[in-house]
């Protein structure tokens, strides 16, 4: 994708992606990253086929090969408020406008941004046909997971330095025995229920 739209004279190409949406606990984290035209990083693919120290191995290169890289979040009662794919999407924008580059187009993974005025790319499996989407998809990845395990020290109950907030056996089982944390996800299927009957 990145070398088509370098054909129709785009030089500054921003990808952007998201990762913690399926979670019951923890904010939304939106990656953007500029991929530097003639530092390539090799071996990047979608967040979730690569082992835990292939990502952190990546994350560094990108880091040190890109023009900019950077990270927006939106947290657990805001998803509540809006719901999760308005969430993802103001996580994109806020990553967006906080690169220290401006981009003259995005790639982004099967959404479009209406509140950016930018030109936008929207591919089906963006984070295995762009680069750009597929670095920003890491760096998510990798800063969530530091996220939540900085979380796991203050909630250690619930296990979010293994589980990252996702609704695995052991993370349900806790909710069950503690019930909820503040930084769970109150509007998402299990958690709302239990709103209802407090």
């Amino acid at each position: 994708m990145e070398r088509r739209l370098c054909e129709r004279g785009f030089r500054v190409i921003a990808g952007t992606d998201e990762v913690g949406r399926g979670c019951l606990a923890g904010p939304v984290v939106a990656a953007a990253v500029i991929i530097h035209p003639s530092l390539p990083v090799l071996g990047v693919d979608d967040s979730k086929r690569l082992s835990y120290s292939a990502r952190l191995s990546l994350f560094r290169l990108i880091l040190r090969n890109s023009l900019a890289v950077s990270v927006g979040s939106v947290d657990a009662p805001t998803i509540d408020r809006i719901n999760i794919l308005e969430a993802s999407k103001l996580a994109m924008v806020r990553a967006i406008n906080q690169l220290e580059i401006r981009p003259e187009v995005l790639v982004l993974d099967a959404v479009f941004l209406e509140k950016l005025t930018l030109p936008q790319v929207s591919l089906i499996k963006g984070d295995s046909r762009s680069v750009a989407v597929a670095a920003a998809s890491i760096v998510a990845k990798v800063y969530r997971d530091f996220l939540m395990e900085s979380y796991h020290g203050r909630y250690p109950q619930y296990d979010f330095a293994r589980n990252r907030g996702y609704g695995t056996e052991n993370h349900r089982n806790a909710l069950n025995q503690y019930g909820p944390s503040p930084i769970h996800r109150m509007s998402f299927e299990g958690l709302c229920e239990r709103r209802l009957f407090d």
